[in-house]
């Protein structure tokens, strides 16, 4: 039998089903990685994980231990935090009786490597100094919170200022506890403030080109825009479709959201014209029907899998100056950039008059993509940096 060494995989969530960005990244990049070790997944939850959702695991885990966080563990470590130093993103996720079970679990696993995904899982393994340890930020969480502090006012505003310098401190110091580290795209590198930051490796998203493949299919919604909508920046992309760029349409177009938890502020909206799916089993079905992908994102941070997904499988896509700088797309050939709603309004109606360029977009989306967004790829370099 081949030699495995040993991967301790720490995730704050269970990565299945893939609802969420983070979940999306763990499940391919353990995928993956079982092909060179033997992965022992320990991940924290805030919901309840199924059998069948464990078995979504079972083929690429040797062993997999989840932690249920107790609801009322996480308000009173939140309420503590308060006079501490810690972000609320990490006390959120941290238990002490979790600590000290994951402490026995790597006694008795003794791995040869830790992968932490996110700043969340950090403190659980930061003082283990058996083996070497790579931590993945994947996003500048201090960022995001940085632009989405500038839209409050009052209280929550001096709420977010706060969270955003405890991320910053954090995000700086927690970099020393780790051999290795890794992030999703360039920009988001920079916005780590430590001065040895430029060590920190791009492992970036990527698609499956065989799952997510270009179709025939005929097209009945003239919009869409997916992603987690429990994730503020996602609703504000949602509603900003609503409220700035269908009013300024010519035509009467039908648009969906799909995505997992939208709020009440976007379930009312819900009209026969305006679809608030909700979570879809199989995401494809979305892209498949679809015309144009608008992705109106002017806060949030990271590269975003739904343009990915909607590029591999031939859908223009029609996004942020901000959204391209992690995405680096060529504009005008690859996706079309939009900054105000009369921009997005142009770049749609350009869209579905020009054939010639709406077919030219699809191809080059594809190919852009499939060129350097697959999971086999990007993995490589995972696998290189957690062995160096």
């Amino acid at each position: 039998m081949e030699f495995k060494p040993k991967l301790v995989a720490c995730l704050s969530r269970f990565p299945y089903p893939l609802d969420k960005g983070d979940k999306l990244r763990a499940y391919h990049q353990i995928r993956v990685l079982s092909e060179k070790f033997d992965i022992y997944l320990v991940c924290t939850s805030d919901v309840q994980v199924t059998n069948k959702q464990i078995d979504e695991l079972k083929s690429f885990c040797k062993e997999i231990h989840v932690f249920q966080l107790k609801k009322w563990k996480i308000y009173l470590r939140l309420l503590f935090t308060v006079f501490s130093n810690k972000p609320f993103q990490v006390s959120y996720f941290y238990q002490y009786s979790i600590q000290l079970k994951i402490n026995k679990l790597l006694k008795e696993i003794q791995p040869h490597y830790i992968y932490s995904q996110l700043i969340r899982t950090s403190e659980y393994v930061k003082n283990y100094h058996e083996c070497s340890k790579t931590l993945d930020y994947m996003d500048a969480f201090s960022k995001g919170i940085e632009r989405r502090m500038l839209q409050k006012k009052g209280v929550l505003k001096w709420i977010f200022q706060q969270e955003h310098q405890r991320l910053v401190n954090y995000e700086r110091q927690i970099f020393e506890y780790f051999e290795h580290h890794c992030i999703i795209s360039e920009q988001d590198r920079s916005f780590i403030y430590h001065p040895k930051y430029n060590q920190i490796v791009i492992v970036k998203n990527g698609v499956d080109k065989y799952f997510h493949a270009a179709n025939d299919e005929s097209k009945t919604i003239d919009i869409l825009f997916t992603g987690n909508m429990g994730y503020p920046p996602n609703v504000e992309a949602a509603q900003f479709i609503y409220n700035n760029i269908l009013p300024k349409l010519t035509m009467n177009p039908t648009c969906l959201i799909a995505g997992i938890n939208p709020p009440h502020s976007l379930q009312k909206l819900n009209s026969k014209s305006f679809n608030v799916s909700g979570w879809v089993p199989d995401m494809r079905t979305c892209y498949e029907k679809s015309k144009v992908f608008i992705a109106p994102m002017f806060i949030g941070t990271g590269l975003q899998n739904k343009l990915l997904e909607a590029m591999a499988m031939g859908i223009p896509c029609i996004t942020t100056t901000l959204a391209n700088k992690a995405l680096q797309a060529t504009p005008e050939q690859e996706i079309l950039i939009a900054n105000s709603p009369e921009e997005f309004t142009k770049q749609f109606e350009r869209l579905i008059s020009d054939e010639q360029l709406y077919k030219q977009l699809a191809k080059n989306a594809i190919f852009f993509v499939n060129n350097n967004y697959s999971w086999s790829q990007c993995n490589s370099v995972l696998i290189q940096l957690i062995i160096s």
